[in-house]
């Protein structure tokens, strides 16, 4: 994994909820893992405190929106969005994310919950990333007919509209 993202979002990546528990336990996360936790009081605490953290990049290219969006709660999101974290902003990891949008990140990680939450911030259903790829083509290729109704139900149309 990238360099500099610390034991806490490694764990996180490796799919080990668990051990980014353990490690979390006590910790002073950072905006990133604060996110990716879904710890929506120390959220709300650092972007009082630096409310530049809502739009910050981390080392591998996400914002904390990205990580909230896959990893974490709707209660992050919310956090996030009202401290002004922006919904359309594109992933700059070009190896694993590509131009990927906060919601395509909760597509990606079939989170239904983290997409409502975006959606009902304003995100759009018809964003784009690499290649032209829309979060509908995600549910759809992962089989989520929960989350392509949800996304149809807010917009998403085939091929990503206009």
């Amino acid at each position: 994994m990238a360099d500099g993202i610390g034991p806490i979002l490694e764990a996180l990546y490796q799919g080990d909820q668990e051990r980014a528990s353990e490690l979390a336990a006590g910790a002073e996360l950072d905006v990133f893992e604060a996110a990716a936790l879904g710890d929506a009081d120390r959220l709300k605490s650092l972007l009082a405190s630096d409310p530049s953290l809502a739009t910050a990049w981390s080392s591998d290219g996400f914002t904390a929106l990205h990580y909230a969006a896959f990893f974490g709660s709707p209660e992050a999101i919310r956090a996030l969005v009202g401290a002004g974290a922006e919904l359309e902003t594109p992933a700059r990891n070009e190896e694993f994310a590509a131009e990927a949008h906060p919601l395509h990140s909760a597509v990606a990680a079939e989170r239904a919950d983290n997409a409502e939450a975006l959606l009902a911030a304003g995100a759009d259903p018809n964003a784009r990333q690499h290649g032209g790829f829309t979060p509908l083509m995600q549910a759809e290729q992962s089989g989520n007919l929960e989350l392509a109704e949800l996304l149809i139900e807010r917009g998403a149309v085939a091929g990503g509209g206009a």
